[in-house]
């Protein structure tokens, strides 16, 4: 069964963190207060300011009331999804998967230039219905019911929500868990899904650490990817290993201190957008990044979002099945992916670097991402 949904957050859960806000308590700033050591106390301490008395969530609300929700049960957990459907006949259906730290929200400003190309200087013909779930444990698609929710078995998941929609051929699009997950839509429904397109992806990842002797076989764009993943392990690994393992108390603070959550968020931003030296509110608009973040605060999900995107833990080195479905991945400057890797699971059908562009795809590029979807699935409709 599926059932319409609205946001109707209660004024008193509003109310509290109104109060939280106002009773906020920050930390001294550490010496040269700056981004090694985490997110700027001046600076976050203005974002605080913003979201205290400037961000306006009931106008957001109603904005994103105006989009149509569901919620059905799959497999025992309640999904979360938007359904947007294009007025153009012909229009190929398009499941858009998310990340962590994101949510639906990343996908806002694709959804008129994808449902309605034409009033966006598109042509019709490039035209989708739009099926953007929440990954379960994240946002609406809350709580998590059990234990579990691997990649695979999300997959599975919307692929019976498609089904459920009765879509019988369909797209998959996801960046970040979703570059992971769109894979897995292909592989359990291969009969359907007509190709998958990811951004920063799809898996795997270059072997790590990786030996001098395949290092060398690199191309310079290839090995400076690998530098930076190395670098990665060295300086900002310490978030997956506390949300791999420790997540439920990881969950506590999170949940109960809105400038926590906040943080917690905003330092991913910033070293994922592109360029990194840039703040991210100077990339995404600061009510767009507070939206997102509200997702996570008024549902509680820090924990819970943890747990399913880093604590599922695949057998090591064994290869996933190749669905043969004709694969699409889309590199920013900001990615680490490498093609030879990525050919062992995937059929690669088009191959696009870009010389800009962050983690973030749908909310720094989306015109680019937008483009770059129009085409690939131009020749598999």
């Amino acid at each position: 069964m599926i059932k319409p949904f609205r946001l109707e957050i209660p004024q008193s859960t509003l109310d509290d963190l109104q109060r939280r806000l106002d009773d906020s308590r920050l930390p001294a700033p550490l010496p040269g207060d700056d981004w090694d050591t985490g997110v700027p106390v001046a600076w976050l301490s203005e974002l605080v300011e913003y979201w205290r008395t400037g961000y306006d969530w009931r106008a957001v609300e109603k904005q994103l009331n105006d989009i149509p929700q569901y919620t059905t049960v799959i497999d025992g957990q309640q999904i979360h999804f938007l359904h947007v459907r294009s007025a153009e006949p012909d229009a190929l259906p398009l499941i858009l998967t998310h990340g962590w730290p994101g949510s639906f929200v990343e996908f806002l400003d694709l959804i008129g230039p994808l449902t309605d190309p034409r009033a966006h200087g598109g042509n019709a013909a490039d035209a989708f219905h739009l099926v953007i779930p929440s990954i379960p444990g994240f946002g609406f698609s809350s709580p998590v019911s059990e234990a579990g929710w691997t990649s695979d078995r999300i997959g599975r998941a919307w692929a019976e929500l498609m089904n459920r929609l009765g879509y019988d051929r369909y797209g998959v699009q996801g960046g970040d868990l979703g570059a992971s997950i769109s894979p897995e839509v292909a592989r359990a429904d291969r009969e359907h899904v007509v190709g998958v397109h990811a951004n920063g992806g799809p898996a795997p990842m270059p072997p790590y650490p990786l030996p001098a002797e395949e290092l060398a076989q690199l191309t310079p764009i290839e090995q400076d990817r690998i530098a930076r993943m190395n670098a990665f392990m060295q300086e900002e690994f310490g978030y997956i290993a506390i949300q791999s393992t420790r997540p439920q108390t990881l969950g506590y603070g999170l949940v109960d201190s809105p400038v926590g959550q906040l943080a917690w968020i905003m330092d991913k931003f910033r070293e994922w957008t592109y360029p990194r030296t840039t703040l991210p509110d100077a990339i995404i608009d600061r009510d767009r990044l507070l939206t997102n973040v509200m997702i996570y605060w008024l549902t509680g999900t820090a924990g819970s979002a943890a747990y399913v995107g880093y604590a599922q833990r695949p057998p090591w080195g064994v290869a996933k099945e190749n669905s043969g479905v004709p694969t699409a991945a889309l590199i920013f400057a900001h990615d680490i992916i490498i093609r030879r890797y990525v050919e062992q699971e995937n059929t690669i059908t088009r191959w696009n670097d870009v010389d800009r562009g962050g983690h973030f795809a749908a909310l720094e590029e989306p015109e680019l991402l937008t483009a770059d979807v129009r085409e690939f699935f131009r020749g598999l409709r």
